[in-house]
């Protein structure tokens, strides 16, 4: 007890190392932090108040634990997920206890990305062309018919794992197969490929509006380095693509957001840009990974997002004019890809954590580790963020910084 009066307590379910700023910051709001996950030394366990061990992805196991807790140790205000894909978990726990929170319809489509799609071509949400397939000969059927790039992908999987780009020397008889093995309901589906620039957002929706001030332009610079699988190398903000662009992105994330039943809560947008006319590639709710909304977009804008969707999930009034970039400061963000082996050493994090404009480092990997084949966006070692007087400085920085940290391997 706290002055007589009881701290409200949040409940982060997933608890890894990107998700540690965001309980640092509750901690700090002065809130009562819980977290649940499956992995017994959880980073965020070691900054809570209390922990929960639960499987994020078993929804009911972590129900019933989130139950016991709120019924035996103390009452949970709010529910909330940071930079892990458990939108359904944190949904389902907010509905039972009735929190603040998405539908778990909603939640059920931001999990499934044919459902999502398919509810998105009834609402009129510009998309790619997708269709599901059954089968290795099904989707050599779709190909023989379709004279556009295709990528295939698990239905219900995340961090691009078993997402492939379907190039003339890929084999169709393994891309299948590779999608499928990555979904947890081995379903696949095939979209067109659009080549052009992407985006991420992040955008706090409150009453049916939407507020996005989070707006990065995604590097896939080693995409044919790592063909034909499809991995990001960070992204560049403020985005250089023009405002009635990104006015576009910004009405078409609203529609796609209230589309999925999101009207009050976070959406991640991955977009993608042809012809200046945007289109959805996919939808999340929840917060981002990769310290874009803990780090990058207060750094480029002075808005406090993390701690507005925290106040959301905890009931809590946010003015939309919180939500409204102060200033815009060039930031750029950029991965470790190491060679594949076994890590031995790790140089040059300390000098080159100590340059100008270095905000921040973090390495994923230690000696004894093992590097292997750059597939999904789990595999990358570790990223740095960078600020600078303009775009091309901060971009340079981080470039520069990726370059001169060593992770020796043999």
């Amino acid at each position: 007890m706290d002055g007589g009066m009881q701290k409200r307590t949040i409940l982060f379910v997933a608890g890894s190392i990107e998700t540690v700023p965001a309980v640092k910051l509750a901690n700090e709001m002065g809130l009562h932090t819980v977290v649940s996950d499956g992995n017994p030394n959880a980073a965020c366990f070691d900054i809570a108040d209390d922990r929960i061990v639960a499987d994020t992805y078993n929804v009911s196991q972590s129900l019933q634990q989130a139950m016991a807790y709120h019924r035996t140790v103390r009452p949970i205000d709010g529910v909330i997920c940071v930079a892990s894909d458990v939108p359904l978990t944190v949904a389902t726990i907010a509905q039972a206890l009735g929190l603040q929170g998405i539908s778990v319809t909603a939640a059920k489509l931001a999990s499934d990305k044919l459902a999502m799609k398919e509810r998105f071509v009834r609402d009129g949400v510009r998309v790619p062309w997708f269709t599901q397939v059954h089968s290795a000969a099904s989707l050599k059927e779709v190909v023989a018919q379709k004279e556009i790039l295709l990528i295939i992908k698990p239905v219900d999987s995340r961090g691009a794992r078993g997402v492939i780009r379907l190039l003339r020397n890929v084999d169709l008889d393994w891309a299948y197969q590779q999608a499928r093995a990555h979904s947890p309901t081995g379903r696949v589906m095939v979209e067109e490929f659009i080549e052009g620039p992407q985006v991420s957002t992040e955008t706090l929706m409150l009453n049916g509006w939407a507020h996005t001030p989070g707006f990065s332009d995604r590097n896939y610079s080693l995409l044919e380095k790592y063909a034909p699988f499809v991995i990001e190398d960070g992204g560049d903000l403020p985005s250089n693509l023009p405002a009635e662009v990104q006015d576009k992105i910004r009405t078409l994330v609203q529609k796609a957001a209230i589309s999925m039943g999101v009207v009050h809560g976070v959406v991640k947008g991955d977009i993608v840009v042809r012809d200046g006319e945007p289109m959805v590639i996919e939808l999340a709710a929840r917060l981002s990974g990769g310290y874009f909304c803990t780090h990058e977009i207060p750094m480029n804008t002075g808005v406090d997002l993390l701690g507005a969707a925290i106040r959301v999930a905890l009931n809590e009034v946010v003015a939309p004019e919180e939500l409204t970039p102060r200033f815009m400061k060039c930031i750029s963000q950029r991965y470790l890809f190491p060679k594949e082996g076994r890590v031995v050493a790790i140089e040059g994090v300390a000098s080159v954590s100590k340059r100008p404009g270095m905000e921040f480092v973090e390495i994923k990997v230690k000696p004894g580790d093992i590097i292997g084949k750059m597939e999904s966006h789990p595999a990358r070692a570790g990223l740095v963020i960078a600020s600078g007087d303009t775009r091309a400085q901060a971009m340079e920085r981080a470039a520069q910084a990726v370059q001169d940290i060593v992770v020796k391997v043999e």
